[in-house]
């Protein structure tokens, strides 16, 4: 590291007492105010051709940290440069509005918890609250960027809540719907049982935390087969790491072209895929010389290890299935269809049945033996200790492992069965990888690495949300499933025959718009005549990543200037951005124009607080900017973030 020129210490340094810098930095920004020169550097430039730079918006829903003049002077940095050498670069600031954070603080705020409360409370006043949080700290924002000098317009600033802003991101889905890849559907997704609402895949990235649960290895007595003889019992070694899951245990999976061998201790004969029968069974035991290919065994019965779910249709049998390796485990694979993606498509195509006693705030139903109004992690520990007092139990080791959790709140996930929206964006996954390939990154190894390998992984868009404050997903749906997505609120009105020009397009005043059935029989009860909207609102990230567009109306308003301001040449955020506002971005414009909305982007590191960990709004670990700025001066804390830990340096 000898030719590093990076300073050897991050610490700032102190300057003389008799130095009064707040007092001289102020009259600089006082001279800016009085005489307009940001305003001036713009009109100055008016004539040059177009730089163009999109700020992504904070969610003003906590107090600013210094973490946060990291980025704005990245972001203040190039347009001033671009500014200096004649480009006419606009900087319009906006405000992330919608979404679970703000959701969860107003919660905390009210002593409520969760959507039963909400509820109770009344969903009109729990939105006005949010929409009064998102607003409350946006002075404290807009002091610290004042302060630090970062020349961005605050006075026209966008704010995804704004109707025009919501009516942007309908138009936007409305032209996803028309391609057909806007679809509700009964998948597994990661959901929060505290918040009651999925989550996307790139909002679980980032909120894995480490935890240490239960490895435990289960006999299932085989009941019919080769293997089912009264003389010689012999059981499925099966392992799982989601004890919990066992109750709803519905099959067990091989690998139809893996060998199968009975392997026995002198007591008991169990039953384990050839390639880990030592690594799983170890010394004392020894092989009987009976084996099966994988798919000899299909539909030999067992044993389920739980008797507490009432099965209506025929389960608890041997299935193929090819997602099955002989890595670590045993080799035979437990299925609870209802929480798990592999185990739904397998169940799904022997036609099993999809039990789920597990409730949506995450506790088993309630009339539940042994477990019933246990919350589903906490019920782990009683389960595996049935399983030994019932003599199942083989193996019960607990292990350290990386664990989803919801990154706001830090409940546990689950993955749950639920009927979702979703973009498919699998069916655009080649057009997202060939724009990123026309993005110049920096640093130049996040295209590939921890973005493209995001995108190469990439499943479909969790978009919807059982929320309350967030775009209402534009949906209307007939009794009889027919559906309209709505692109405005224009549309709406003519569709529904009011005049909405004044409708707050949130829930719950949209809720209450109905869309007539022109064809239905008049005879009909009105429910039965009548198109309702889903209840759900969409992802927040959408929201951020439509800015490009929405931040102006467009297209129902200044399509002009939008188009003058499309694509950007450059955006600044941190790394964690790669799978929240850099990929929304990217799958948005992708979607709905054919092409990456930015053109250039400056990936940054993290600040860590004192604890190491990022410094974070939710977290609570935040240092406060103008304190820092008193005492070391704003050039000196902007110099500190330029040049201490550029991201080119990486």
């Amino acid at each position: 590291m000898a030719n590093d020129p990076r300073p050897e210490s991050r610490a700032l340094p102190q300057l003389p007492a008799q130095i009064d810098l707040p007092a001289m930095e102020r009259e600089v920004l006082g001279r800016w105010s009085k005489e307009d020169v940001f305003q001036r550097s713009l009109d100055q430039t008016r004539g040059g051709p177009n730089w163009v730079f999109y700020e992504g918006p904070p969610t003003a829903n906590g107090q600013p940290g210094v973490h946060h003049v990291e980025a704005r002077a990245f972001k203040d940095v190039f347009p001033r440069f671009r500014t200096m050498r004649g480009y006419h670069v606009d900087r319009k600031a906006g405000w992330d509005c919608h979404g679970l954070p703000v959701e969860v603080a107003v919660e905390k705020e009210l002593g409520l918890s969760g959507k039963k409360d909400i509820e109770s409370f009344g969903i009109a006043e729990f939105n006005d609250r949010c929409r009064e949080s998102v607003l409350r700290n946006v002075d404290a924002f807009t002091a610290m960027t004042e302060r630090m000098g970062y020349w961005v317009n605050m006075d026209d600033a966008y704010r995804t809540m704004d109707p025009r802003y919501v009516e942007s991101v309908w138009w936007a889905l409305r032209q996803i719907w028309d391609r057909g890849l806007l679809v509700r559907d009964y998948r597994i997704s990661p959901y929060c049982p505290r918040c009651g609402t999925t989550l996307s895949d790139h909002e679980l990235a980032q909120g894995y935390e480490t935890v240490t649960d239960p490895s435990v290895y289960v006999r299932f007595p085989v009941t019919s087969g080769p293997l089912a003889s009264p003389e010689h019992p012999t059981s499925l070694l099966v392992w799982t790491t989601t004890p919990w899951t066992l109750v709803s245990n519905t099959a067990v999976a091989v690998h139809p072209d893996v060998e199968y061998v009975v392997a026995t201790d002198g007591q008991e004969r169990l039953l384990v895929a050839r390639p880990l029968f030592e690594k799983v069974l170890g010394e004392g035991w020894e092989l009987t010389g009976e084996s099966f290919e994988g798919d000899e065994m299909e539909r030999w019965t067992y044993q389920r290890p739980f008797d507490l779910v009432a099965f209506d249709e025929p389960a608890h049998y041997i299935v193929l299935a090819d997602y099955v390796t002989v890595e670590d485990g045993t080799g035979l694979v437990h299925q609870s269809p209802a929480f798990g993606a592999d185990d739904m498509l397998v169940c799904r195509a022997y036609g099993l049945p999809v039990v789920n006693p597990v409730r949506p705030d995450g506790t088993f139903e309630a009339d539940l033996p042994l477990v019933g109004g246990v919350f589903f992690k906490e019920a782990d520990r009683t389960l595996v200790r049935d399983l030994k007092d019932r003599g199942l139990l083989f193996r019960h080791v607990d292990y350290e492992h990386s664990y989803p959790h919801c990154w706001r709140c830090h409940t546990a996930l689950l993955y749950y069965a639920l009927p979702s929206w979703y973009i498919r964006t699998t069916a655009v996954k080649d057009e997202l990888i060939a724009q990123n390939q026309a993005t110049n990154w920096v640093p130049e190894n996040v295209k590939e690495g921890r973005f493209g390998e995001w995108l190469r992984g990439n499943v479909d868009w969790a978009l919807s949300r059982n929320r309350y404050w967030g775009t209402p997903l534009p949906i209307w749906e007939f009794p009889d499933g027919r559906q309209i997505c709505v692109g405005s609120l224009e549309e709406l009105g003519r569709l529904s025959g009011q005049d909405l020009s004044n409708l707050d397009p949130h829930r719950p005043y949209v809720d209450d718009i109905v869309i007539p059935d022109p064809d239905a029989d008049p005879s009909l009860p009105e429910e039965q005549r009548v198109a309702r909207r889903v209840p759900e609102v969409i992802d927040a990230w959408f929201d951020s990543g439509s800015m490009p567009f929405a931040q102006w109306g467009a297209p129902h308003r200044e399509e002009r200037t939008f188009r003058d301001n499309f694509p950007a040449q450059y955006i600044s955020e941190a790394i964690d951005q790669t799978r929240g506002w850099f990929y929304s971005l990217l799958a948005v414009s992708t979607l709905v124009f054919g092409r990456n909305s930015f053109e250039n982007v400056v990936v940054l590191g993290h600040i860590l607080a004192e604890d190491g960990r990022k410094m974070s709004k939710h977290l609570g670990n935040v240092m406060e900017p103008i304190p820092v700025m008193d005492q070391h001066g704003a050039d000196a804390l902007r110099w500190f973030m330029l040049a201490s830990g550029s991201p080119w340096a990486a």
